[in-house]
């Protein structure tokens, strides 16, 4: 009896350990996965090699990555280029590709490196990078002071462009000349947790929850300064700060417009992609969500942006397609479906997340061109 006691006690324990064990991985893979950080490939961007560059062109590893149509950044440490599209009339071979390279704007492309293709094409800042006249201010947020980027212009209808996922204040310059034709004023902002910018105050991002206050600081710094209206353009966890700002901002008011590429509307969904992206097990992957989902705050009375259709007020152009692993689209197609009086879709298919500019940057700036208009 006593022997049966003892075996029961010790599995017991043994149970208990790997409970304990499972939640803490878990809890490990949370954070993980809440701490995307700015400048790092996103999680599941696969590496490619450089096999040769000649005048004009790279050959890169074969895959549906680098087969992409459209226009991108290729990084390593120490090392930007860009690419354009895959090139016509080259006999094609079974592991590699070969792009258009448009240029080598840091470090060098030398056969064997391992690079990432990302959708932040521009280096530096606008004045470096596109000849644009700008100047550094510091918007006011509730955590210290914001760097961003003001990119002046005639019109009293100001652009506030917010990055995501992964990216940083470079990743907008995609569209700053575009809209510096239109002659719409630019700030581009870096939010909490971005390089220079105050510390997210838990060490986690909170996927736009917490961040779209920064936002609205910066839609209170554009009043101010001679802004009669904003429109919103946001990349993923931006475009959810974006919905955000539109439902909760005491300057709803003076928002105009919303222009929103690979939104994250299912905290769920993303959490999942970014949890499974780290290697969890596959066991430990909903624990880890749940525990994600607890530290960023994002509980079940919470609701993700645009799940209420009704309470959109204003215009929305939207950006995304069902090739995004990280935001799934399907909220973005009920929400269009939900409100066609106010919300255009512009499906964008071989497109990675918060790449819709990348995969066919005319097609881009022709739908944003139409929308922009009549908001000037």
């Amino acid at each position: 009896m006593r022997t049966a006691t003892a075996t029961a006690a010790a599995v017991t324990t043994s149970l208990i350990g790997a409970g304990a064990a499972a939640v803490a991985a878990a809890r490990y893979a949370a954070d993980s996965a809440l701490r995307v950080e700015p400048g790092r490939p996103l999680p599941g961007s696969p590496r490619l090699s450089v096999h040769s560059t000649a005048a004009g062109r790279v050959v890169l590893t074969r895959s549906l990555a680098s087969l992409r149509p459209g226009t991108y950044g290729l990084t390593a440490p120490g090392v930007h280029a860009v690419v354009g599209p895959v090139l016509d009339g080259v006999p094609p071979r079974p592991d590699t590709v070969v792009r258009r390279l448009v240029a080598v704007t840091h470090g060098s492309l030398d056969p064997g490196t391992r690079v990432t293709l990302t959708p932040e094409v521009h280096l530096g800042n606008p004045r470096t990078a596109l000849g644009l006249d700008h100047a550094d201010v510091d918007v006011p947020g509730e955590l210290g002071p914001l760097p961003a980027w003001f990119v002046p212009a005639a019109r009293d209808t100001w652009v506030i462009t917010v990055h995501g996922l992964g990216a940083g204040r470079e990743h907008p310059m995609v569209v700053m000349p575009f809209l510096h034709r239109l002659r719409l004023p630019v700030l581009d902002l870096s939010y909490r947790g971005d390089l220079g910018a105050p510390a997210c105050p838990d060490g986690v991002g909170h996927l736009g929850e917490s961040e779209w206050r920064d936002l609205d600081a910066a839609i209170r710094y554009a009043v101010r300064y001679g802004a009669r209206r904003v429109i919103l353009h946001g990349w993923s966890t931006g475009a959810a700060m974006a919905l955000h700002a539109v439902e909760r901002s005491a300057l709803a008011g003076r928002i105009s417009g919303l222009v929103l590429d690979s939104p994250v509307l299912d905290w769920h969904a993303t959490l999942r992609a970014l949890v499974a992206a780290r290697r969890t097990p596959a066991p430990l992957v909903p624990l880890a969500v749940r525990a994600a989902e607890g530290r960023a705050g994002l509980r079940v009375d919470r609701r993700p942006p645009g799940s209420d259709p009704a309470a959109l007020r204003v215009p929305v152009l939207l950006f995304h397609g069902p090739d995004d692993t990280l935001a799934s689209w399907e909220p973005s197609r009920r929400l269009a479906a939900a409100r066609p009086d106010l919300v255009v879709l512009q499906t964008v298919r071989e497109a990675a997340h918060g790449a819709m500019w990348n995969a066919d940057p005319a097609r881009y700036e022709e739908a944003l061109r139409r929308f922009l208009v009549p908001l000037m």
